[in-house]
């Protein structure tokens, strides 16, 4: 072999390996960017984040006083709700099959479909209670055994308590609320106002932008996890306290939108987006029943 032959036999083997590393790179780059992607769809990232928990109650706090309104009884049911979608974006908990017949959304059963500990104390407790019960329930069953909407005393048990107050604990631990105690004439209670208004404003605007400047008028296209926010924080009765600052043109845009997301056909988005009809079952789960609370309930999560 000539020097010349040499030369581009040695260019040939260059560029092939220069090639192969520049596709490992990329690969190396999409593996990392997948991982990235399942880390924030599984909510485990490392940067603080907020549950929807904790922003479906951020929502219904009131700034100063640092609790919610006495006379909201959706608020604890909503919770509950938001625990069950929270488990099924990261991947704990799904529906069963729908099977030939195509059950509805509110007739399958919820599964555990991992069991792995998420890290956050209610979540755990929530997927604990659901791993152990046999034969599993519904949607609809377990936001009603969470909150503590049953006459069955087998079934009191799964109840979550004092969710307000563990939420508000978490929010204290992040930085966004901070624990006081006020005076309300016959007795003090701890109340959690806000530290800043920089999460609380941050949140707010996210809400507005979605239905306002970013929205995009197709549930699937929308990111589940603010899809969730808009419908369960309306559940819970706390959306419209995101849309009061707005002005009256830009308020009625807002809820017209939020009402075309609550008039969908449940069971047709649901089967648009399979990994993901566990949201869309809890969803109908408010939408099909009128019935968000029980007078034991306001005594549980009484702030």
């Amino acid at each position: 072999m000539n020097r010349s032959e040499g030369l581009v036999q040695r260019r040939n083997i260059n560029r092939e390996s220069s090639g192969l590393s520049s596709r490992e790179s990329q690969e190396n780059l999409d593996d990392k960017k997948s991982e990235r992607d399942d880390e924030t769809e599984d909510g485990d990232s490392k940067e603080t984040r907020l549950t929807l928990m904790e922003e479906v109650l951020l929502l219904g706090l009131k700034d100063k006083e640092g609790y919610t309104s006495f006379w909201n009884d959706c608020l604890s049911s909503g919770l509950r709700g938001c625990i069950l979608i929270e488990l099924g974006l990261r991947g704990r908990v799904e529906l069963e099959k729908a099977g030939m017949r195509r059950k509805s959304l509110l007739n399958r059963k919820v599964l555990v479909k991992n069991d792995t500990p998420t890290g956050d104390v209610l979540l755990d407790e929530a997927l604990k209670r659901m791993k152990e019960t046999d034969p599993p329930g519904t949607t609809q069953c377990w936001i009603d055994y969470l909150t503590g909407e049953t006459w069955n005393p087998l079934k009191m048990r799964y109840q979550l308590r004092n969710v307000r107050e563990r939420l508000a604990k978490n929010l204290v631990e992040k930085g966004v609320l901070t624990t006081e105690k006020t005076n309300f004439f016959l007795f003090d209670m701890t109340t959690h106002p806000l530290t800043d208004n920089i999460s609380k404003t941050r949140l707010v605007k996210k809400v507005q932008e979605a239905v306002l400047g970013k929205w995009v008028n197709d549930p699937q296209r929308m990111d589940k996890r603010m899809l969730s926010l808009l419908l369960l924080a309306h559940a819970s009765d706390v959306l419209e306290n995101a849309f009061a600052p707005l002005n009256d043109d830009d308020y009625e845009l807002a809820m017209k939108r939020v009402r075309e997301l609550i008039d969908l056909d449940l069971e047709v988005e649901a089967m648009k987006s399979q990994n993901h009809e566990i949201i869309w079952a809890v969803f109908a789960a408010f939408t099909k029943n009128l019935k968000f609370s029980s007078p034991g309930e306001f005594n549980e999560d009484f702030w």
